[in-house]
């Protein structure tokens, strides 16, 4: 069999000194695909990429991806005034608000169980475009979209986690929220050379925890 391979164009690549990245995540997804009809499953997709979508442009904010189950976000991306953490940590949670709407109503008319759970950081990233001609992707990469991802991982159903860039960013500790943020233990990411200190806008079942705690 041959295969013909087609050049990719080159890579362009826009620095941006600071922006956050968001990672939202569908909980149940895997049980959901096996109990549903594929037609039904895309309609349940379409709702929870729309609610989601419709979150992040209200905050200033830009889906730069979507696949399977989940959704990358860019805050102050184009705005080198702002580095859009305070949209993001608002769009979070309105996240976490909006899904338990339908959360509830595809409980009651499929009988499935779903959650979201959302990772936010803050740092230097790369807005770059890349792919085969036609098909060129347009994303944010380096290790705060890693980061933002690997937090997106660890959250539970119904929570955020960010990072200490974030919270520094809002002064977290002293703000003024109706939902109060919680300190959790330091993240000890695979591969990377320092643990992260993290914080949460809770599920109803976190306890607060002591910060020099390490999670394996």
């Amino acid at each position: 069999m041959r295969v013909d391979w087609v050049k990719a164009m080159p890579v362009t690549v826009a620095a941006t000194p600071r922006a956050t990245v968001l990672f939202a995540d569908l909980r149940g997804y895997t049980a959901m695909a096996e109990q549903l009809a594929p037609a039904y499953l895309a309609n349940l997709l379409d709702e929870f990429f729309s609610a989601l979508t419709s979150v992040v442009e209200t905050h200033d904010g830009q889906v730069f991806h979507t696949a399977g189950d989940s959704l990358m976000a860019g805050f102050g991306v184009s705005d080198t005034r702002q580095d859009g953490t305070r949209e993001a940590l608002a769009a979070g949670r309105i996240m976490l608000a909006r899904f338990e709407s339908l959360r509830e109503r595809w409980l009651r008319e499929s009988h499935i169980e779903a959650g979201v759970g959302i990772g936010i950081h803050l740092g230097e990233v790369a807005l770059a475009s890349f792919g085969p001609p036609g098909r060129r992707v347009l994303t944010l990469v380096g290790d705060t979209a890693n980061v933002a991802a690997r937090l997106c991982g660890r959250a539970r159903a119904g929570e955020v986690l960010f990072s200490c860039t974030v919270a520094a960013a809002v002064d977290a500790r002293s703000a003024s929220e109706p939902l109060a943020f919680l300190q959790l233990p330091r993240y000890e990411l695979r591969g990377r050379r320092a643990p992260l200190d993290i914080w949460c806008i809770p599920a109803r079942e976190r306890l607060e925890v002591p910060s020099a705690a390490v999670w394996p």
